[in-house]
């Protein structure tokens, strides 16, 4: 069930059958197979920010708020809250009976000192506790210390452990999707206790962690699999039908979807050239993945810097052809740098029918800027180098789609990049040595800010340095702007200056495809935040 405006989720579930996915028939009901492309980069929630070590830590941990089987947001370790009058203060009184695996009471101070030291190691997410996410009083200072902040700097920040049961969490500003943001990993609690006798072993092997979530993991080999077990101490361990959840990582869809039709495996991600060959199986499954693949532009590389070179290698994507004959999973072109089916106003439209389009394809409209630019840079010809991951399907298939239709304009060649995600991210992107780069963002919660936030200046994820002091100020408006309607009109406005300026390209909204064996129910796959929940899976 998906509902607009919220966590956008889908419950996958099937009626019962006697095989297992394909030949194999399921003998064993109390472990569940799940195979995925994508590997777990690790267990660390104030350092990952990938969506496979997202599921894994949402596998053994929660936060104050959590999802149900519907992907709805309801309380977590949070049994109850209350909410100040100006929307500023939340008192959570937290579960007598939540526990850590090792016995330990979940207490307020777990969320304290996780809180804190996410921005005092300058985690990924770090900044999704200021301004630009849960707008928590003095992040936005402490972010910009970051490991510099001393532990009494850190101690403005605002969140206070009034007793072991009760967490106040004081913002700067309203936030209108703050209780939704709780469910999201970088929001999770971590003993203090047992993660510094870990030292720098913490989080790296399952003897190092600990889970106050449905499952513990027991068995983790990096680049191969994951293996977990039913937490016993879960405050919620009778709503857990499963007794065991093993990962299959970095398995090519090829090799999953083998394993599926045999039997080994109960769920599988395919990549678009197995659509054909499964489509209108009983155990194909298509769904809204919630990702929007762009083109980024460094705009610190005099050629990118180019906004009518920009502007010719976006006309001159063909998007609707891309989705329907190369992708051919769901995937619908994109408008905008906000998908649709995100986010509804107060008015109850689509952000996406409100804002209108961004985007088309002319191929003579595309020359005529590649023109325009070439004559402003004094060139005949300009050589731009196109980066992609290898590893992050459909990456590889997307780039060479995006080579073709570049090679069309006179004056314009593509040089190839190919490497790894790891590398393209942390290396590449992050050190700006690249021109222009296919990537991705997941949508952390169910608001345009969390694409929009993306363009503002100085945003660990903002990788081309695109810059635009209005665009700031209208990003620092909508902060603190609490009138609904008016908020909404200013992310509409915003998103026009990214776009006009061509900060970023949009190309598609990917859709996905899965294999789910018929004996499988229960298990949700959410759009927005956390792409899996495993609590609530059945198999028959």
């Amino acid at each position: 069930m998906k509902k607009l405006g919220r966590v956008a989720a889908v419950a996958l579930s099937a009626t019962m059958l006697a095989g297992c996915g394909g030949a194999g028939k399921k003998t064993d009901t109390s472990t569940f197979r799940f195979a995925s492309e994508l590997d777990i980069m690790g267990m660390d929630s104030s350092v990952v920010d990938d969506g496979m070590s997202f599921n894994a830590l949402h596998a053994i941990t929660e936060g104050l708020e959590g999802l149900d089987k519907n992907g709805k947001t309801v309380n977590a370790v949070a049994q109850s809250y209350k909410v100040s009058d100006d929307r500023k203060t939340y008192t959570f009184k937290l579960r007598k009976d939540a526990k850590w695996s090792n016995g330990d009471d979940v207490t307020a101070n777990d969320f304290v000192y996780a809180w804190q030291r996410i921005i005092k190691n300058a985690g990924n997410y770090a900044y999704m506790y200021g301004s630009d996410g849960a707008n928590i009083l003095n992040a936005d200072a402490l972010i910009k210390k970051g490991t510099t902040a001393t532990q009494a700097e850190l101690d403005t920040l605002g969140v206070k452990a009034q007793d072991d049961k009760t967490l106040v969490v004081t913002l700067a500003a309203p936030v209108p999707f703050f209780l939704d943001l709780m469910t999201f990993p970088c929001y999770y609690p971590i003993n203090q206790k047992f993660a510094e006798k870990a030292g720098k072993d913490y989080a790296t092997k399952p003897e190092y962690l600990l889970s106050n979530g449905p499952f513990v993991m027991k068995k983790w080999t990096k680049g191969k699999s994951a293996d977990f077990v039913k937490n016993d101490k879960y405050y919620d361990a009778k709503d857990v039908k499963l007794k065991n959840l093993h990962f299959d990582l970095a398995m090519k869809p090829q090799s999953a979807s083998a394993n599926f039709d045999s039997g080994r495996v109960d769920y599988a991600t395919i990549s678009s050239d197995l659509v054909d060959k499964y489509k209108g199986k009983d155990t194909y499954k298509s769904f809204n993945e919630g990702y929007l693949f762009y083109l980024e532009p460094n705009t610190k590389d005099p050629v990118m810097a180019n906004k009518n070179i920009r502007k010719a290698i976006s006309l001159a994507v063909n998007r609707k052809q891309l989705c329907s004959d190369v992708l051919k999973d769901g995937s619908k072109e994109a408008k905008g740098f906000v998908p649709a089916q995100l986010s509804q106003s107060p008015d109850g439209k689509d952000f996406r029918s409100i804002a209108g389009s961004f985007t088309k394809y002319d191929e003579k409209a595309a020359q005529e800027a590649l023109n325009a630019g070439l004559a402003e840079l004094g060139k005949s010809e300009v050589t731009v180098q196109l980066l992609y991951g290898t590893d992050e399907s459909p990456m590889d298939s997307v780039a060479e789609y995006v080579q073709g239709n570049l090679a069309k304009l006179k004056g314009l060649k593509v040089e190839m990049s190919a490497t790894t995600k790891q590398d393209r991210i942390n290396n590449r992107m992050k050190n700006g040595n690249f021109q222009l780069a296919v990537t991705r963002w997941g949508p952390d919660y169910a608001d345009p800010t969390t694409y929009l936030n993306l363009l503002s200046t100085g945003n660990s994820n903002n990788y081309g340095e695109w810059s635009n002091a209005q665009y700031d100020a209208l990003m620092k408006q909508i902060q603190t702007e609490t009138d609904a309607s008016k908020r909404y009109d200013l992310m509409v406005q915003a998103e026009k200056i990214g776009m006009d300026d061509l900060a970023d390209i949009p190309l598609f909204e990917k859709g996905g495809s899965a294999l789910q064996a018929t004996s499988v129910s229960g298990l949700v796959h959410k759009a927005v935040g956390v792409p899996y929940t495993f609590k609530f899976v059945t198999l028959k």
